[in-house]
């Protein structure tokens, strides 16, 4: 296994005064997702929970439409990062080839290798009115739930999160990555897994919001997105069109609704059983 973080010597500079010092990093690998023996998408990613990484990215690039259309998952380290081989059942995989797409994304790059301004911008399923609400204080407690699960970036300082909230319940699941995109696909593979539907809960993130993010949201089918940065004028129309709640700059006790703001009420209570 590679370890998600190593130790590495440092010059300090404060006040002035240089001294060595020692810092915890994250680590970074390639990762890369192979079908039928051909490679479709290498990421650069925290080599941790890759498993989850594999579902929830065939999940939200619609690959499979659901968990059972993956057959197996084969998790090989191979030059300097990780090869996994992925099988599908026929028809998802008469589908892959059908759509091929080839991808080389570094960490900050979501849509990176894709054909066609169409595909940049693709239509995402519209959610049903019902699904989970909030109050106030649930998001703020899920912002502050996520920060304090972030154990790697506690150590690093350099890692973005992603959690899945219920309330009543907590935080349900929590992944972290280099990537903001990696470390939500995990996250979705993660409550897929685990048998969770998106319906019943939020997303909380900690990194801006571009439509990406929104479309994987969609495809897990959250109903409401916090985050702790702004989104993008897209994200916004995306999640506008998906009947997704986009919660942004949520801090502390204050947060800003930009999107479908009946499902944040006072006294709110999950629509969802």
């Amino acid at each position: 296994m590679i370890p998600t973080s190593r130790c590495v010597s440092e010059i300090q500079n404060r006040n002035g005064v240089r001294h060595q010092a020692i810092r915890t990093v994250a680590e970074e690998v390639p990762v890369a997702f192979s079908f039928g023996g051909s490679t479709h998408a290498v990421m650069m990613a925290s080599p941790g929970d890759i498993e989850d990484f594999a579902y929830g990215f065939c999940l939200t690039e619609g690959i499979i439409g659901d968990v059972d259309e993956i057959l197996s998952v084969d998790i090989v380290e191979a030059g300097g990062g990780y090869d996994v081989q992925i099988e599908l059942v026929d028809d998802s995989a008469d589908a892959l080839r059908s759509r091929r797409r080839q991808m080389a994304g570094p960490v900050g790059c979501g849509l990176c290798g894709i054909e066609s301004i169409e595909q940049a911008v693709r239509p995402v399923q519209r959610l049903p009115e019902l699904g989970v609400t909030l109050t106030p204080g649930q998001i703020a407690e899920a912002v502050r739930l996520l920060g304090d699960a972030q154990v790697l970036n506690r150590e690093t300082r350099a890692v973005h999160g992603a959690g899945f909230y219920v309330p009543g319940r907590g935080l349900t699941a929590i992944r972290e990555d280099v990537g903001r995109h990696n470390a939500l696909d995990k996250l979705v593979g993660a409550v897929c897994l685990s048998g969770g539907e998106g319906a019943v809960g939020a997303v909380v993130v900690t990194s801006r919001l571009s439509i990406e993010m929104v479309q994987k949201v969609a495809m897990l089918g959250s109903p409401v997105l916090i985050a702790i940065s702004a989104p993008t004028a897209l994200a916004i129309r995306t999640a506008e069109g998906a009947n997704i709640t986009l919660v942004a700059v949520a801090r502390g006790d204050d947060f800003e609704i930009f999107t479908r703001p009946g499902r944040i009420v006072e006294g709110a209570m999950s629509d969802v059983a």
